[in-house]
């Protein structure tokens, strides 16, 4: 997937009706949409082609559950728009996006649901408004979000990666915990595949950075204290503590922007999202978002992410089951 090309005014267009609908009209989905129902699941595509000579596969985990839905309602409404123009404006060619939604397996009737990687601004806004608002959650304070990594280490090919060895990105926004595993139990009955045994989290982590760029993002301070430990035991640096959810966007982007080397540091950053008429204020709030990962970029700072996997070696765990 991923052919066409992406037009910023229609994109805009496409959402300026939006401001003043409930959300029920703009998320119309009561139940998952049969073409992000991931029974059956096969792989995910993000390709070269003669529109996108230099592909650059980038995926949304959104948690749709009941606390975290004010970030899916804000990039159908507004924000969407400002993360491709901010990857645009920076220089970074080629993205194309794939939007999934996660809930709680324990709990929740979609757990999971996982749309196409797409380049127009039409089929990503589709992808996105697909999405089932489940509004679940099972109370536990954890979620589901170690199928999003299961996904993205066993269910998408990216051409970046296989033509490259450049790695993709995945962005996840939550506020709870992981599962410690992925259950094999729950990989059966939502996606097909029999395992032999549930996965650790932290070997689902390693599989799928081996091919991309793995982040949380955390709403908002008030909500980064019952979940930032952990999440920084299992990614460290590459946990982001927003100030508002309104800024994952512009948080996303930016980290792109800065590992693709599309602009040298968070001053060239914050240049270019004043250009785009961004308020001093909000740009701040993204940067200070961004301070600790910036420095991480930086070789004379400490770094405690998640290291590079790709040098072909995969976990002895994971080839046993595998290959």
């Amino acid at each position: 997937m991923g052919y066409g090309n992406y037009s910023h005014a229609a994109h805009a267009a496409l959402i300026a009706d939006r401001a003043a609908k409930p959300g029920s009209e703009v998320f119309t989905q009561t139940a998952t949409h049969v073409l992000m129902n991931p029974q059956g699941l096969k792989v995910r595509e993000s390709r070269d082609n003669a529109d996108h000579p230099n592909s650059l596969g980038i995926a949304f985990a959104l948690d749709v559950t009941g606390s975290m839905g004010d970030i899916p309602q804000t990039l159908a409404r507004r924000e969407l728009p400002t993360f491709m123009k901010l990857l645009t404006d920076c220089g970074v060619a080629d993205p194309q996006l794939l939007f999934m939604a996660i809930g709680d397996a324990t709990s929740d009737q979609a757990p999971l649901q996982v749309g196409q990687f797409e380049s127009t601004a039409n089929l990503m806004d589709q992808w996105l408004t697909w999405s089932y608002l489940e509004g679940g959650g099972g109370g536990s304070g954890e979620e589901s979000y170690e199928l999003a990594f299961y996904v993205m280490a066993q269910h998408t090919d990216m051409d970046c990666w296989v033509k490259r060895k450049k790695r993709g990105y995945l962005f996840v926004t939550g506020d709870e915990l992981p599962y410690p595993a992925v259950s094999r139990h729950q990989v059966e009955g939502l996606i097909g595949e029999k395992l032999d045994e549930d996965i650790p989290i932290e070997e689902v982590i390693a599989a799928a950075a081996e091919t991309t760029h793995l982040f949380f993002l955390i709403p908002d301070a008030q909500r980064r204290r019952r979940c930032e430990p952990r999440w920084r035991e299992l990614l460290g640096d590459h946990v982001i503590c927003m100030d508002s959810p309104d800024d994952a966007c512009a948080v996303a982007a930016g980290i792109v922007a800065l590992t693709e080397k599309a602009v040298p540091n968070l001053d060239a950053l914050a240049r270019v999202m004043g250009a785009t008429g961004m308020t001093k204020e909000r740009v701040g709030g993204v940067l200070h978002a961004l301070d600790g990962y910036a420095a991480l970029l930086d070789p004379t700072a400490p770094r405690r992410a998640v290291p590079a996997a790709g040098n072909g070696a995969r976990s002895s765990w994971w080839k046993r089951l595998f290959g």
